[in-house]
């Protein structure tokens, strides 16, 4: 014990205080406890070993939310090799991007994505294990490569700030980067929020809708519970409303971790009601976008429990300003998470007064070492002690940081700085509305002013009569200046897997 590694703290720990017949994962087809995560973890340590994958060679993970998510992700730890997570819907183009960029000495990847993304993974001649969720032992499958690992296969020994795993930035600004982690932050953001924000104990239940090859969703569904010997429930599947709810009725989760564009799915959704389905549910979080007060304080009377939202970012690892159980302010991020810092600085670094926008600095112990290959990046992002969110936040009077809006998303009306996400809040709060993205557009003289992509409620809306309708309520809500002057209704809108709106790609509409 002790040797640095993360595994030592996440599962042996566990395991020699006692606690191995505990439940660490359940996925539809089959449950793990710490003690035999223990042995499968080592199994496919020796597995890596012995199909010749050393130290410090990346493996990606193209896995769902399955058991043999965290058996590969503490596998590939334990082994010294770098887990590299990425998201099971990306393009062809994407994955072979990231293989070809990480460098991979293997995939991990479950059947069902073989005929779309094998023809990829093939044609870079990386070697492929083959996940079947429901533990079938196929060749060159899953469970076969387990059964050539040694259970008694020894963990690597690491130094606390040895790169652990990568994970790739969702992309909701361009191409990805991969974000290069090192062993100590994952203690760290389970001792920081996962203590004393979410304040999850041994007894607690987690289901997070957002996957764990995302960052907030590592989090929640590895990180977190694994802190204390809790359990996680999986869905594998895309999450929608249905299904999540179907989960938290049969599973009866007491932590749900979520997203805005979720919470505000299911509020739509006729079987909502107390607890979300959950008759243990106590307490729901949300992050990957600003969560806008309407859906909190709605979510609050339906559910008869508050969400806690707060802001992330792959290169911090997770929530690092957040509402409190006791101190919940919808409508804003919330304060400092205890062991990080934040600070709202202007383009020559100087720090902002009060209410005045600026872009959002944060400290703490669980930044990325860097992204690979990207040096201009890693220096603009990660300066000194300091990462640069890219985040434009205000900080009112009693101390809480609200969200306005990406950087290169703030929008310069009449000579004004315009949040996005303000408008967006303003029309969200509109019962006819669903879903809103708002982005800048150039008028006939060339200037620019917000335009609006809007999904509706169901129900029977006059579309012309509704334009005018909402550019009012928007001009009540937040100013006569920031309303859209154009208005799109759409079916959907282009999102990240992690439920952040890719206004980018509505730009180049």
């Amino acid at each position: 014990m002790g040797s640095g590694n993360a595994v030592d703290w996440f599962i042996d720990r566990h395991v020699a205080a006692g606690d191995g017949a505990r439940l660490a994962f359940r996925d539809p087809w089959r449950s793990i406890t710490y003690q035999d995560l223990m042995t499968e973890t080592r199994r496919f340590a020796g597995a890596l070993s012995r199909a010749g994958i050393g130290r410090e060679r990346r493996v990606v993970l193209l896995l769902q939310d399955t058991i043999d998510f965290p058996i590969a992700f503490w596998g590939t730890m334990r082994a010294g090799s770098v887990p590299v997570p990425i998201n099971t819907l990306l393009t062809p183009e994407s994955v072979a991007y990231i293989l070809g960029d990480c460098r991979a000495a293997a995939v991990v990847m479950p059947a069902g994505l073989m005929g779309a993304l094998g023809d990829v993974v093939r044609a870079l001649g990386v070697p492929v294990v083959v996940s079947q969720p429901d533990g079938l032992n196929v060749a060159g499958g899953f469970s076969s490569f387990l059964s050539g690992g040694d259970p008694e296969t020894v963990t690597a020994a690491a130094s606390p700030d040895e790169v652990a795993f990568w994970l790739y930035s969702s992309g909701s600004t361009g191409a990805p980067k991969g974000v290069r982690h090192i062993h100590s932050s994952l203690r760290f953001t389970a001792e920081t929020y996962g203590a004393q924000v979410l304040g999850i104990g041994p007894d607690d239940v987690m289901f997070s809708a957002a996957k764990a090859f995302h960052a907030y969703g590592l989090g929640n569904s590895l990180t977190f519970p694994m802190s204390v010997g809790a359990s996680t429930v999986f869905l594998p599947d895309r999450p929608a409303p249905d299904a999540v709810l179907g989960m938290m009725r049969t599973h009866n989760p007491t932590l749900f971790g979520g997203v805005p564009t979720l919470y505000a799915g299911l509020l739509a959704n006729p079987y909502i009601g107390p607890g979300a389905g959950s008759s243990r549910l106590r307490r729901c979080i949300s992050a990957g976008e600003a969560l806008p007060a309407d859906i909190g304080s709605r979510w609050k009377s339906v559910v008869g429990v508050d969400i806690l939202d707060g802001i992330g970012s792959t290169e911090m690892l997770h929530i690092f300003i957040s509402n409190n159980p006791d101190d919940i302010r919808y409508g804003s991020s919330g304060k400092p998470v205890p062991g990080y810092d934040a600070r709202i600085v202007d383009e020559h670094d100087r720090p902002v007064p009060h209410g005045e926008a600026g872009e959002l600095v944060v400290r703490g112990a669980s930044a990325a070492e860097g992204y690979w290959n990207q040096r201009a990046k890693t220096r603009r992002t990660f300066q000194g002690e300091w990462t640069y969110t890219g985040d434009t936040y205000t900080r009112d009077a009693d101390g809480y940081f609200r969200f306005q809006g990406r950087s290169d998303e703030m929008l310069k009306v009449s000579g004004v700085w315009v949040s996005p996400f303000e408008v967006e809040e303003a029309l969200i709060s509109h019962p006819a509305v669903l879903e809103a993205a708002v982005i800048g557009r150039k008028d006939q003289d060339g200037l620019v002013k917000p335009k609006a992509f809007v999904i509706l409620q169901d129900g029977n809306w006059d579309a012309a009569a509704l334009v005018t309708e909402l550019q009012a309520h928007v001009k009540d809500r937040v100013g006569v200046w920031k309303y859209p002057r154009w208005i799109e209704f759409v079916e959907t809108l282009p999102k990240t897997a992690t439920g952040k709106i890719q206004r980018f790609r509505l730009r180049e509409v």
